[in-house]
């Protein structure tokens, strides 16, 4: 790291064998990736707190370049085994290493950014069949057409849950591709 990592001790004692494990999960990120620019690692006892339950957790932020981050923060409800510190600090920093390992994947150009396609509700379909109306997450509504119903075309109604690929048509948002969710759809 360009910067040494910042290392907090919240209701645990910081022992040599805890800060030995800590400094050793560190070297091995650096390590294997070398690209974190600054860290920043807190470990919490259960302190006198009843929400956690008796476990510890345990944070870790990790800066990368070009402003990307690796955030371990959430320590999983109800698991007994964060009751143990080295398990928790064991698995925060194996959570790390994933993100971590996604992030420089990205950086490198090996995975592919997909953006799901968005999910809509069918609000209107015109008696003939030929044409209707679906309502997108953010209340937008979008024309589709029958040809464009590639998938569940018997099946689609108002009400229907439809995944769809929009695009700019002449007079507005259109859906190009339309795919039934659901099955069962509520009928009018």
């Amino acid at each position: 790291m360009q910067t040494p990592a910042q290392i907090e001790f919240e209701h645990v004692t910081a022992s040599p064998k805890l800060q030995a494990a800590i400094d050793g999960h560190i070297a091995e990120l650096e390590k294997r990736y070398g690209r974190a620019t600054a860290g920043r690692i807190i470990v919490r006892g259960p302190g006198d707190r009843h929400k956690t339950g008796g476990q510890y957790q345990v944070s870790i932020r990790l800066s990368l370049p070009e402003g990307r981050e690796v955030n371990v923060g959430r320590t999983p409800k109800q698991d007994e085994r964060y009751a143990d510190l080295t398990f928790a600090v064991d698995d925060a920093f194996k959570r790390a290493r994933r993100q971590l390992q996604d992030q420089v994947r990205v950086m490198h150009g090996q995975t592919k950014l997909h953006e799901g396609e968005p999910v809509g509700t069918v609000v209107r379909i015109d008696p003939s069949g030929e044409f209707g109306f679906l309502e997108g997450a953010d209340g937008q509504e979008v024309y589709f057409n029958r040809n464009s119903v590639v998938e569940g075309r018997a099946s689609i109604a108002v009400g229907s849950r439809v995944s769809f690929v929009e695009e700019r048509g002449e007079k507005g948002p259109q859906a190009s591709t339309v795919r039934v969710l659901n099955k069962h759809s509520l009928r009018t």
